[in-house]
């Protein structure tokens, strides 16, 4: 009897430490998914002259995708009214948005000056994601400060949303989106994110 009490204990203390070994790498995983894509965006921007803007976009695809939980983003950013769409209009809705997303860092971050990324710090939020705090070195400018949000999807962290010096993209995404639902309609919708895209592809 005395035996199998200590099986137990020592199962549930080998449970414990399991959970905390697995937390303390969930965590540094949140970590190294913003600072692997922060390094694969200064790659893109060293080159990014000479890439132009497909290249870029090219180049930058698989990292934004592997980093960003972009469907979840998607549906965030349309509210209930994505309950409204029909499969095959949510599955258009990721796709043109994700291509958006891609499309918007290869436009933004098109060209290399001695930029750096630095990360900060990290904390767990009360709903189990974590927030990356980091901050972008610009030469002769000011700091950029992001607040990179993760969420645990199929055992890895993905970027659900970044604040750029206290403004939320998620938050500006959401109050365009549903307005211009339910003003205007699905088709409106999907037109005005691929007229962006086309926008950024050619400035």
């Amino acid at each position: 009897m005395v035996f199998k009490n200590i099986k137990i204990i020592a199962v549930f203390i080998g449970l414990l430490l399991l959970g905390i070994s697995n937390a303390f790498a969930i965590e540094d995983g949140a970590k190294q998914v913003v600072d692997k894509f922060q390094s694969e965006l200064i790659a893109v921007m060293k080159n990014g002259k000479q890439l132009g803007f497909t290249g870029r976009y090219d180049k930058l695809y698989g990292p934004v995708s592997n980093s960003h939980d972009l469907s979840k983003i998607a549906r965030i950013v349309v509210g209930k009214e994505w309950e409204k769409l029909s499969e095959a209009q949510q599955k258009k809705l990721v796709d043109v948005f994700s291509k958006l997303s891609v499309a918007s860092y290869a436009h933004n971050f098109k060209d290399y000056s001695g930029e750096a990324f630095t990360i900060d710090s990290e904390e767990e939020t009360a709903r189990g994601g974590v927030v990356v705090y980091a901050h972008l070195s610009i030469p002769n400018d000011k700091d950029v400060k992001f607040e990179y949000h993760l969420k645990d999807k199929d055992k890895s962290w993905r970027i659900i949303n970044i604040v750029a010096n206290g403004v939320s993209d998620l938050a500006l995404k959401r109050s365009e989106y549903t307005s211009i639902l339910q003003r205007e309609g699905f088709d409106s919708l999907i037109a005005k994110i691929n007229e962006k895209i086309d926008n950024y592809s050619k400035l």
